[in-house]
């Protein structure tokens, strides 16, 4: 079982929940960690949040460098973006972190996985192809990184999803992150799908919907 090293935030003792939540390229476990607080959630709720660093890796669109990166991005459009076995990798550390949650005591369906970009992509193929009974599913800004794969899907289909995209997002369009949930609504699955006026990032309206949604799934 792979372990990636993690960020934790609890808002109270002895856990009832867990969210394992995904930082974007670049960025690492910290990125996320301010965003506990602002979600105002209920205080008789205790949760656990794990922000997982990604593991360092080159990055082919940005000139080989090296930095924390879920998978390598081999190009900028939709279809060549993802690396395959890099996503893999990944998707292995996410099960691995949902897999300690468990041992940790948590059930699964008190297990929230998320992720923004490159971090929400690694989310949405988990989601799709895990065996775990999950709490949710949140992704951000992001796109599915390997559609067919959507075709062998085993997660159940009644898994709440929250999926949100800025409007003029010039990284990731939002068509993408549409379509991505277009594609999940086909297969039978529930989206609650939101749209801001952002680039790419995260605002305080999305962060208040964040909260209420969170809080309807622990409350």
């Amino acid at each position: 079982m792979q372990i990636a090293d993690t960020v934790e935030v609890t808002t109270g003792e002895n856990p009832q929940g867990s969210i394992i939540w995904l930082h974007g390229l670049g960025a690492d476990g910290h990125d996320f960690e301010p965003i506990v607080p602002a979600l105002e959630l209920p205080a008789d709720v205790s949760l656990r949040f794990v922000f997982p660093h990604a593991p360092q890796r080159p990055v082919t669109i940005n000139g080989g460098m090296t930095m924390r990166a879920w998978y390598d991005i081999l190009s900028l459009d939709a279809e060549g973006r993802a690396d395959a076995a890099g996503v893999a990798d990944s998707s292995a550390i996410l099960e691995g972190l949902i897999a300690r949650e468990i041992e940790r005591g948590i059930e699964p369906r008190k297990i929230v996985i998320a992720g923004f970009s490159q971090g929400g992509a690694i989310a949405l193929h988990t989601a799709m192809q895990t065996g775990h009974e999950l709490a949710g599913l949140m992704a951000l800004s992001t796109y599915m990184p390997l559609p067919d794969t959507l075709v062998n899907a085993t997660s159940r289909k009644d898994i709440p999803i929250f999926m949100a995209h800025g409007s003029f997002d010039p990284v990731l369009r939002m068509e993408w992150g549409r379509t991505a949930a277009d594609r999940l609504i086909e297969a039978g699955y529930r989206v609650d799908w939101h749209e801001y006026p952002m680039a790419h990032a995260v605002c305080p309206q999305e962060i208040t919907d964040i909260g209420a949604w969170l809080s309807g799934i622990y409350c």
